[in-house]
């Protein structure tokens, strides 16, 4: 069966999901597919062998074999019956089942487990007249099933056997362990691998049992965390090939020895004398005391380590009722300080379960990333502390929201009204809708004066932006009108309240400040579809949310016409144009923007639809200066498409001057122009609605149409100057 092409499932804790798909396709992977918690894919028997030992974030790896329904239990043994476990297990093999969920028909986990062990049993029996028999520890084959109300139970045979996150090493789990996966996420994300390439080392100040010291050693090294392990589900399964299994167990242990002298120095500090001695003991087992110093040393005598800068990751304690969290609190503030004034030029990385208590370290974060440590929602805070200081002097503004009115009455005069309206409008819109698959619009804005708000549709999620209220109307008054606001949603279009983001909008000055307005650092991110593709948003960080509604129908035209070409993204934002031109079948892809945070961003929308790797490019630089040293330089690069959707204005502190577009305009676009093919075409767009095209200074020769009107959809229609496009291109040969 090493031939055999197989479909899989690797599962991950949620907010692994892009990084797993990258661990995916490095094992050989093919048909890579993100999805919550886990990963689909096809591969060989190799790539079952690589996953099981170089995965770092995955949970297990599986083989499904069928969904059969259990509303009845007849049926249901039926179903597993009529699978082919002889494909699977040797007549004279041991079994185990893992049996998770109940309904109405199977209302214990150990019944459900007793019959799909009973199914295959008497499958054996019958065929060869040997039985299997049942070993809980180490069986040779795992069978999981998995039973969703309503959708039956999925039939999995389990080819990781112990979770993957369990290596080996840990023989003193010390209090509270971090697991293996969830603590190499946290390095991953943290831009580890780089560091440590770069010659960076790791601190962690608060250490507990060294799961981070290990984890991030065996990171630098190559070491692959599954050597460690003694077996894997797949060891007694049928379809292991044993000769494919020992090659590449040779070739990781080859890579072990080979990348140990670039395994950097790592130090581990706790004030606890018990998380000392088990980080010790950890440590020894994974065979690390040559490259991993630990000692006793409190957060009050935290040094800079001598040498080179790195990487602080640490996961300090985060408390569960509210006395334990004030006492922290000073914890934090310490932390922070020492990030601050004795480690600065080292980067950061601090994953904590407390928003409340993160806010206490005095460091604005560069990103913020969800984890799941369980089903606990926690947060990665990645830091730059070369800003630290700068941003502990004068933290960065943040607007904040006024907490939300209670719902009014959805069965009041103006709650009808408005619910009356939010019907017709989807009405109107609804053929639109469903002939183009749409699920993100705008539904509403201000249509009524009296209720100033935009409702934006994101699937089942409702973005609701109100507008600063004229100084003439009485807050109360508006406040009201909100409220209902709040009522009519729910009633017109069926959504949960819970499931309604509102940010109050204030209209502000060009020349104000950037493209994107900042509110808070929650890094709550939801995945919604456009298109067939999927991307992250995020209602809580910013007005913008990471898919500009207006620009859809652009979006729709790039993936038309990027087939064969190179695609340029400039101030690519996060990414939505360059994941519409990966699918419409672009050679290769180039995202320029200065945002570190928004091409993250970029990288993990990318990610999310399967597209990664060198021929999807995502360039940290000033666009202006980058598109100046590609021109001076000579560069042979040229793209068959080009977006260019630049802020209005930005004074961003990385940029060595103040940007204006009516200013910059025609130097920007003519550079970009010249790096076009010679069919290239280049679209331009603003929201500025003050801008004017200056054509007369452009070059002679660059063929300029403006296309606003065919780049407005159906959802803007009320609302036209909500962008200018223009198509620009030396020829009239361009299909795009």
């Amino acid at each position: 069966m090493s031939g055999t092409v197989l479909k899989l499932f690797v599962s991950s804790a949620r907010g692994m999901e892009a990084l797993l798909a990258d661990e995916v396709r490095a094992a050989g992977g093919k048909r890579v597919r993100p999805l919550t918690a886990g990963v689909s894919f096809e591969g060989d028997f190799a790539a079952v062998c690589r996953l099981c030992l170089y995965s770092r974030v995955g949970s297990r790896l599986l083989l499904p074999l069928a969904r059969v329904a259990a509303d009845e239990i007849d049926g249901f043994y039926q179903a597993v019956l009529a699978l082919p476990w002889e494909d699977h297990l040797r007549p004279e093999g041991t079994l185990a089942v893992d049996f998770s969920g109940t309904n109405a028909v199977i209302r214990h986990t150990r019944f459900g487990a007793m019959k799909v062990k009973d199914a295959v049993v008497d499958r054996l029996r019958t065929q060869s007249g040997v039985r299997p028999s049942v070993a809980f520890e180490r069986p040779d084959l795992r069978i999981h099933a998995r039973l969703s109300e309503g959708r039956g139970v999925e039939i999995a045979i389990d080819l990781s056997g112990e979770a993957l996150h369990r290596r080996g090493y840990r023989v003193n789990s010390g209090t509270a362990p971090l697991k293996e996966n969830l603590a190499a996420a946290i390095l991953l994300h943290a831009g580890w691998p780089e560091i440590a390439r770069a010659g960076g080392r790791l601190l962690d100040p608060m250490c507990g049992s060294g799961t981070l010291l290990i984890e991030a050693a065996w990171m630098a090294g190559d070491v692959a965390p599954g050597l460690a392990r003694a077996h894997f589900g797949f060891f007694g399964w049928s379809g292991h090939d044993p000769e494919v299994w020992n090659a590449v167990l040779a070739e990781a242990r080859e890579r072990a020895r080979a990348g140990r002298g670039a395994i950097p120095a790592i130090f581990g500090y706790d004030q606890d004398q018990a998380a000392i001695d088990a980080a010790l003991e950890n440590v020894a087992h994974a065979g690390l005391n040559d490259r991993i110093q630990v000692e006793k040393r409190s957060l009050e005598h935290l040094e800079r380590p001598m040498g080179v800068a790195g990487l602080v990751a640490v996961n300090p304690p985060y408390g569960e009722r509210q006395g334990e969290i004030e006492r922290l609190e000073s914890t934090y503030t310490l932390l922070g300080n020492r990030l601050r004034t004795r480690l600065q030029g080292w980067q950061g990385a601090v994953f904590t379960a407390a928003p409340t208590l993160a806010a206490a370290l005095g460091v604005q974060p560069r990103a913020t990333r969800v984890l799941y440590n369980g089903a606990l929602p926690c947060r990665l805070l990645l830091l730059d502390p070369a800003e630290a200081s700068r941003t502990a002097q004068a933290p960065a503004t943040v607007e904040t929201v006024e907490p939300p009115p209670l719902p009014g009455d959805p069965n009041g005069p103006g709650a009808i009204m408005l619910i009356n309206r939010l019907r017709k409008n989807r009405k109107r819109l609804d053929r639109w809708l469903k002939r183009d698959g749409v699920s993100c619009y705008r539904l509403y804005d201000a249509d009524m004066p009296e209720y100033a708000v935009a409702v934006d549709v994101y699937g089942d999620w409702i973005h609701l932006q109100e507008y600063r209220p004229p100084a003439g109307v009485d807050p109360e008054v508006a406040r009201r009108r909100l409220g209902e606001v709040l009522a009519a949603i729910p009633a017109a279009l069926g959504v949960a309240p819970e499931r309604i983001h509102l940010k109050t909008r204030r209209r502000q000055s060009e020349g104000a400040g950037g493209q994107y307005r900042k509110l808070g650092e929650e890094g709550e991110f939801v995945t919604v579809e456009e298109g067939g593709l999927r991307f992250l948003v995020n209602f809580t960080d910013s007005l913008d949310v990471g898919l500009f509604l207006d620009h859809a129908p652009l979006r729709r035209m790039i993936r038309e016409g990027s087939g064969g070409k190179r695609f340029l993204n400039l101030f690519g934002y996060t990414g939505s144009a360059t994941v519409h031109a990966a699918a419409g079948g672009a050679q290769a892809t180039v995202t320029v923007d200065l945002s570190r945070h928004y091409l993250d961003w970029a990288g993990r929308n990318l990610a999310l639809n399967g597209f990664s790797g060198l021929s999807h490019r995502l360039v940290r630089a000033d666009c202006l200066e980058w598109l100046d040293e590609m021109v001076q330089s000579g560069s042979a690069e040229r793209f068959g498409l080009i977006l260019l959707d630049p802020p209005t204005f930005s004074n961003s502190a990385r940029m060595e001057r103040s940007f204006d577009l009516q200013r910059e305009h025609p130097r920007m676009i003519t550079q970009a122009a010249r790096l076009l093919t010679p069919d290239g075409v280049l679209f331009f767009s603003t929201n500025s609605r003050r801008f004017r095209l200056d054509a007369d200074a452009l070059p002679a020769g660059l063929r300029v149409a403006e296309i606003t009107r065919a780049t407005i959809g159906p959802d803007f229609q009320a609302n036209p100057r909500i962008h200018h496009c223009w198509r620009l291109s030396w020829s009239d040969v361009g299909g795009a």
